[in-house]
């Protein structure tokens, strides 16, 4: 397999695990570009290399920057934009688990809560569903509590060292 196809079948296959992070295939495919570049990447060398429009990559490098896991870069004499992402894999997934934490855990906790303390009648039914509802709410809490302590502990200078040593 020659250059272009391996980087090509990456940036697809980075793409297509997209949807399953919660993204979008083309800002998963921008990340992925963006990940496996040497330099920083113009946004039209990004467009031209994907196929897509303008409003298409600015929007999606847009999102991928809120993430806080592609920055834009200037270069000196240039006037477009450049864009790199974070190469740093133990940071890059400490972003996106906070990233989806925010998102995905929190807005599903905040239902759960809400749901599980309703008033339960007599009716078995409610009762079920109360007690169903709770349990689940506090799985998932723990669970976010868990990421949150990982998260934690590979920001700090003893975790790093800790995982360095484990590698």
């Amino acid at each position: 397999m020659e250059f272009k196809e391996a980087k090509n079948k990456f940036v697809q296959t980075w793409g297509a695990l997209g949807s399953q992070w919660g993204i979008n295939k083309t800002m998963a495919q921008i990340h992925a570009l963006l990940m496996i570049s040497n330099e920083p990447v113009s946004m039209e060398d990004i467009m031209e290399e994907l196929q897509i429009s303008r409003g298409n990559a600015s929007m999606n490098l847009r999102a991928l920057m809120d993430w806080g896991i592609v920055y834009k870069e200037f270069k000196a004499g240039e006037r477009k934009e450049f864009f790199t992402a974070e190469k740093d894999l133990d940071e890059l997934a400490v972003k996106i688990s906070r990233e989806r934490s925010k998102r995905e855990i929190k807005p599903a906790l905040k239902i759960l809560k809400e749901v599980s303390t309703i008033e339960a009648n007599e009716s078995a039914e409610e009762k079920h569903f109360v007690d169903q509802t709770s349990k689940l709410y506090d799985f998932v809490l723990k669970a976010d509590n868990m990421l949150d302590k990982m998260t934690e502990f590979n920001e700090n200078w003893l975790g790093k060292l800790v995982i360095k040593m484990m590698k």
